[in-house]
């Protein structure tokens, strides 16, 4: 941080260090799961995304004119939806095994799934088609944003409880499927249901928990002491702005560390970490070791979804097209992997690294390769090649450090003791 405000200005290194901790965060959810108890969560993306969504879904306000056009409808259809999965279940449950039993659940979910598409199909087209490109979405619950956080959290966690549930009791592996296959489903959704965060056209203008810089700088007494201290109140603003946000996620950050923290020496943390290393001894000594890998997996996803509402509260919009399994799953790994698997400490180290590099590594290998090719012609091949290479940089560089931590360093950088 030191090295870039000195070098590129105290704004940019502000913007570099709340992301950073923002990816702490990250690792930190990734470290509970993987370090904790072993479990392969390649879906990172997925709940990150849904993070960002809880945050739109409450901090947005509502848009009235969509909800008089189809809301009461769109309620009733998800109503109808989530009431038929049920009755298919209890019906399941509770009719004996036989012909009549499948045939009853069969109905139910036909009938069911009739019933749901004629009331959803007709609510969208009525949402989607208020004012379109600014608004075309129901809109959230218009309530301050850092109440979003957790709502981002709690989704991630509901999410996670449905995989788990269903993957967990078999083997390790079918959990990496079921997490890379609903990242994906999540955020097919998010592009593709207008009415639900405006899809691909992304919501924009998310409030904020910190002062707007345009509001400082129309502050008289903001302005006065910033130009009494020699400083530009424009550049100033931007600096305070970022000030604040590192300041609430600093908190965060500091939370979950303890939390983390205290329950990894606690009998639940040495319970999880004796599961990791043995199942079988665990489970022969009266463990369930199923249902404490579903709560370790829920809580790892919940800190990411609540990083996600972070990061999308940060940016003060939703881009689900953004959302790439290269920067929100196979990054937050090399961060886990780096930094020290099973140390929070080492977590949150490697979320801090990393970024820095992800962020630096590709201006650093312009400028490299402008001085390595300043001597050859402008118009020649070799130089165009080399510069335009220089933007892989990043890539090259993550792979680079990974190999030659795991090299000699296994463990990470700050190894669990």
């Amino acid at each position: 941080m030191i090295y870039s405000g000195m070098s590129q200005g105290w704004n940019v290194a502000l913007g570099i260090f709340n992301m950073g901790l923002i990816s702490a965060i990250m690792a930190l959810g990734v470290n509970m799961q993987w370090g904790y108890a072993g479990l392969f969560n390649v879906g990172i993306m997925g709940f990150v995304a849904l993070g960002g969504l809880g945050a739109v879904l409450v901090g947005m306000p509502p848009v009235p004119d969509a909800w008089a056009a189809g809301g009461v409808r769109m309620l009733a259809a998800l109503a109808l939806g989530a009431g038929t999965i049920a009755a298919a279940v209890v019906l399941w449950k509770r009719m004996h095994a036989g012909k009549a039993r499948g045939l009853a659940v069969f109905a139910v979910l036909v009938v069911g799934f009739v019933l749901y598409r004629l009331l959803f199909d007709g609510a969208v087209d009525a949402i989607e088609s208020v004012n379109p490109a600014l608004e075309g979405y129901l809109g959230g619950l218009g309530l301050p944003i850092l109440i979003g956080w957790p709502v981002g959290g709690l989704l991630a966690a509901g999410a996670a409880w449905m995989i788990g549930k269903t993957a967990l009791g078999l083997r390790s592996d079918y959990l990496a499927i079921a997490t890379l296959g609903i990242a994906e489903i999540v955020i097919a959704v998010m592009k593709n249901e207008d009415w639900l965060a405006r899809g691909v056209k992304n919501v924009i203008g998310l409030p904020r928990p910190v002062p707007y810089e345009v509001d400082l700088q129309q502050s008289a007494d903001f302005v006065e002491r910033m130009q009494g201290m020699g400083a530009d109140p424009v550049v100033a603003s931007s600096v305070v702005v970022k000030l604040c946000y590192a300041a609430l996620f600093g908190v965060v950050l500091l939370i979950l560390l303890w939390l983390t923290q205290t329950a990894l020496k606690s009998p639940w943390g040495r319970m999880m970490r004796a599961i990791r290393d043995n199942e079988v001894a665990a489970e022969a000594m009266g463990k369930d070791v199923t249902r404490r890998h579903l709560q370790i997996f829920i809580l790892g996803s919940a800190v990411c979804g609540l990083a996600g509402a972070m990061m999308t509260t940060l940016d003060g919009q939703l881009t689900p097209g953004t959302y790439q399994p290269l920067r929100f799953t196979f990054l937050i790994w090399v961060m886990v992997i780096v930094g020290g698997s099973g140390n929070n400490l080492g977590a949150i180290l490697g979320g801090f690294l990393i970024w820095f590099l992800w962020v630096q590594v590709e201006p650093l290998g312009v400028w490299a390769m402008d001085v390595a090719t300043s001597q050859m012609d402008e118009g020649s091949q070799m130089r165009a090649t080399l510069t335009e290479a220089a933007s892989y940089m990043r890539l090259l560089t993550m792979g680079v450090i990974l190999l030659v931590v795991l090299r000699f360093s296994p463990r990470g950088l700050i190894p669990e003791r």
